[in-house]
C-alpha cells in the first residue's frame, strides 16, 4: 500500500510541475497587461495627453452599442485576412521553388530583394492609378507586405535544411518528389510558420495606410477620422482593437506552429 502511494505521489509531482509551468506565462502576462494599463493611467493622470483609461471604455461601449466598433472591426478583419491569405499562399510555393531550383532562385531573388526595399505603403499612389479606389488596392498592398515578409522565410528553410537527410534519403532511392514533400517540406515548416507570424504582423500595420484608399469603413479608416478632431479616446480604441485583434491571430499560428513542430526540441 506504500508502495502504490509513493508511486502515484511520484507521478502526480511531474503533472504539478508541468502545469505549473503552463500557467505561470498566464500569470506573467496579466501581471504585464495590469502594470502597462497602470502605467498608461498615470501617464495620462500627470498631464501628458492621452485619454485615462475610463474614457477609453466609456468610447468603446459606446461604439460598440452603435455597432460601429464591429462593423469596423470586421471590414479591417476581411481585408488582413484576404491580403494575408493570398501573400501567404503565393509566398509559399515561390520560397520553395527559389530554395530548390537554382536557376528559378537566380531570376527571382533580384524582384524580391528589390522589393523588400520599397516599403509597401510606397506603392499606394502606383496601386491606385493601377486599381482604381476600390477594395482591390487595399488588399494589394496587405497582400505584398505579407508576401515579402512569408516568401524569404520560406526560402530560407529551404536552403537550411540539411543536406545529409537530404543525400541519406537519396541513397534509399527517393526522388525528387518524395525528398521535397518528405524531408524538405516537414523541415521548413518553422521557418514558413515563422514567416507567417511576420507577414501578419506586417498585414496589420500595413492596414491603417491601406484604409487611406477611399475607405468608408475600418478601424484604420475611424482612426484617421479621429485625428481629424483630435478624438484621442477613438484612436486608442481603434489602436487597442487592431493589437487584440491581431495578437488572437498570431496565438493561432502558434499553437499551429506548436503543434506542427512537435518533433522539435523547445525550452
Amino acid at each position: 500500500m506504500a508502495a502504490d502511494t509513493s508511486a502515484g505521489a511520484a507521478e502526480s509531482a511531474p503533472e504539478r510541475s508541468r502545469s505549473g509551468r503552463r500557467g505561470l506565462p498566464l500569470v506573467l502576462n496579466a501581471v504585464s497587461v495590469a502594470l502597462g494599463i497602470a502605467l498608461w493611467w498615470a501617464l495620462a493622470s500627470a498631464g501628458f495627453k492621452l485619454p485615462t483609461p475610463p474614457e477609453v471604455v466609456d468610447r468603446a461601449s459606446t461604439l460598440i452599442g452603435d455597432g460601429t466598433l464591429a462593423d469596423d472591426a470586421l471590414a479591417s478583419l476581411t481585408r488582413v485576412l484576404i491580403g494575408f491569405g493570398l501573400g501567404t499562399a503565393v509566398a509559399v510555393p515561390v520560397g520553395f521553388l527559389m530554395g530548390w531550383y537554382g536557376i528559378l532562385r537566380g531570376l527571382i531573388e533580384p524582384w524580391i530583394q528589390f522589393f523588400r526595399t520599397i516599403p509597401p505603403l510606397a506603392i499606394i499612389p502606383l496601386a491606385v492609378v493601377a486599381m482604381g479606389i476600390d477594395e482591390t488596392p487595399k488588399i494589394f498592398v496587405i497582400f505584398l507586405a505579407a508576401f515579402l515578409a512569408c516568401v524569404i522565410s520560406t526560402f530560407q528553410g529551404v536552403v537550411n535544411v540539411d543536406r545529409t537527410l537530404i543525400n541519406a534519403a537519396r541513397v534509399l532511392g527517393a526522388g525528387d518528389a518524395t525528398i521535397f514533400a518528405r524531408v524538405v517540406v516537414p523541415a521548413s515548416t518553422p521557418f514558413i510558420l515563422v514567416g507567417m507570424r511576420v507577414g501578419l504582423g506586417s498585414a496589420w500595420a500595413t492596414l491603417v495606410a491601406a484604409e487611406l484608399i477611399a475607405a468608408q469603413e475600418g478601424l484604420g479608416y475611424r482612426m484617421q477620422n479621429a485625428q481629424l478632431y483630435y478624438d484621442l479616446p477613438t484612436i486608442f480604441v481603434g489602436l487597442i482593437s487592431i493589437g487584440i485583434l491581431g495578437l488572437l491571430m498570431d496565438r493561432v499560428l502558434l499553437l499551429a506552429e506548436r503543434r506542427l513542430t512537435r518533433w522539435q526540441e523547445r525550452r
